[in-house]
């Protein structure tokens, strides 16, 4: 669904505060959020998602937050988790969310195969 540019704007200033260089890229109706060259978030249907793996995903679980499922309830699985609204509205709080986030996202990338020419 698409995105409101008003909550995109909130989000991209929320996480501009506590990280250098985000940046956002529309992508398949929703936005896609960058710390330098990590997508390291998203945003759908007016949500804040942050990508999660073993290191983080608890955060998210302890507070009865689940995955974004880009297809519903029965569809596919994503390693990204929906960001609780006090979170996004707390500077403090969310740079530690937003920094963790970056940092699986800095580890999935540095695991991924380097393409051949």
């Amino acid at each position: 669904m698409p995105v409101n540019p008003t909550f995109r704007a909130f989000v991209v200033d929320q996480l501009g505060r506590v990280l250098r260089g985000v940046t956002s890229r529309g992508m398949f109706g929703g936005v896609g959020l960058y710390a330098g060259e990590l997508f390291f978030a998203l945003i759908d249907d007016d949500t804040l998602y942050l990508k999660v793996d073993d290191s983080n995903r608890g955060d998210f679980e302890a507070r009865g937050l689940g995955p974004f499922r880009p297809f519903g309830e029965g569809g596919e699985v994503m390693q990204y988790y929906e960001v609780p609204a006090e979170v996004l509205e707390d500077p403090a709080e969310l740079g530690g969310w937003a920094e963790k986030a970056v940092e699986v996202a800095r580890r999935a990338k540095a695991k991924k195969k380097p393409r051949k020419k």
